[in-house]
């Protein structure tokens, strides 16, 4: 029988812990795996547990986007790499959609176990590995700043509610130089987004994007106007982003990014 190892972000989500990790025990076991699990305790322990973890056939991580963040970040410390999966429980989930996968965690573990293995392309910002984005500028503050206790509350009306905070605030220019394919430019950005994934905060953002193509997607904007920044979100709804006026969009798997000053708010990793 092979062995496998539930990581729990008991934070995560509203659902029942207890109930759910008996079924996924039930589902695992009639995939032949005998299974343990292990919750988290604080910010940061899902890399260390994942990083001096014994050999494991399988490690599904439960949790939200975040929890998988530190869960890749652990497994890339390891000389002898893990299997891993990812089951969502978070707020957003916007890993899950990417994946395919829908609303029932038990669903998802299922579809997982039954589906095919697949390499994903893992990027690094200043060392800080991310699976799908990372983000500086408007707002790129909202998961951050928004409280757990709103999130378990109001799920994702919570963010929305920040977000709106975030609009009315004065939008920042980010004075950068940065280099792409062998060519250097300079300018002012309110926006930076680098991602491997064609979704972010709960919105598809781009079409046709692989995540095992060494390659990321890059979007910058200097858009700062209220009347701009609206007219902008309604484009990215209705048309492809990547030929709405004020935004630059490139790909590639090489960006130097030096800005000309340190940002008060750190880059949101991994939402």
């Amino acid at each position: 029988m092979k062995h496998c190892t539930i990581l729990c972000n008991p934070s995560s989500g509203s659902n029942n812990k207890e109930k759910l990790i008996k079924e996924f025990k039930e589902v695992l076991k009639e995939h032949d795996y005998d299974s343990k699990v292990v919750y988290t305790k604080y910010s940061g322990h899902a890399k260390k547990i994942v990083a001096e973890i014994e050999k494991t056939d399988l490690l599904v991580s439960l949790g939200g986007d975040g929890t998988f963040n530190e869960v890749v970040t652990g497994n890339l410390q390891r000389k002898e790499k893990l299997l891993l999966t990812h089951i969502p429980l978070g707020t957003t989930n916007d890993l899950g959609a990417i994946f395919g996968m829908g609303k029932d965690p038990v669903e998802n573990l299922k579809m997982s176990l039954e589906g095919k293995i697949k390499k994903i392309d893992i990027c690094q910002i200043n060392d800080q590995p991310f699976v799908y984005v990372a983000a500086l500028g408007k707002f790129t503050d909202v998961p951050y700043d928004t409280p757990r206790n709103l999130k378990k509350n109001l799920g994702y009306f919570a963010y929305l509610i920040n977000a709106i905070k975030s609009f009315n605030s004065k939008t920042q220019l980010f004075e950068m130089e940065y280099t792409c394919n062998g060519e250097t430019y300079k300018g002012l950005y309110s926006l930076i987004l680098v991602m491997n994934a064609s979704r972010m905060a709960g919105i598809d953002v781009f079409d046709e994007v692989k995540m095992d193509d060494d390659r990321f997607e890059v979007l910058m904007t200097n858009i700062t106007s209220k009347k701009d920044i609206i007219k902008s979100l309604y484009l990215v709804k209705t048309s492809d982003i990547t030929k709405v006026p004020g935004f630059y969009f490139f790909r590639t798997n090489n960006l130097k990014i030096k800005l000309a000053e340190e940002p008060k708010k750190n880059w949101c990793i991994d939402g």
